[in-house]
């Protein structure tokens, strides 16, 4: 799969912003983490902390990013389009548009930040 140029990478949780919000999604992570809905925040933050593995990536990475809670997308990214995406999901920001890299059901199979970084080094 290749893209057209890539001006950066947009992460999009499924999971909205809020403190209320962030100590539900981290008791959730703990509790019971087989049913937490977001597996790319499971994947790139613990309970409450950024993973190393890739937190050491994204520093890394010459490639632009952007984190965002679904609510956030909506309204950064809100158009007449009306995009259908499915969450968690990560985008590229291209010449064409919205491109996406990764869609929800790939991430939801994906075991950990290494799998994670091994699939976008492949597509980026």
């Amino acid at each position: 799969m290749k893209f057209n140029k890539i001006q950066r990478l947009i992460f999009v949780y499924n999971a909205d912003t809020g403190l209320r919000n962030q100590l539900i999604d981290g008791a959730h992570k703990i509790l019971s983490p087989s049913t937490y809905e977001c597996k790319l925040c499971a994947i790139t933050f613990g309970a409450f902390t950024e993973n190393t593995t890739w937190k050491n990536f994204r520093k890394a990475s010459a490639t632009e990013m952007e984190f965002l809670h679904k609510n956030e997308f909506g309204k950064q990214y809100a158009s007449k389009f009306k995009h259908n995406f499915t969450f968690p999901i990560v985008l590229a920001e291209t010449d064409n548009g919205l491109e996406v890299i990764i869609q929800s059901e790939e991430l939801n199979t994906l075991v950990d930040a290494n799998s994670l970084i091994n699939l976008l080094s492949k597509r980026i």
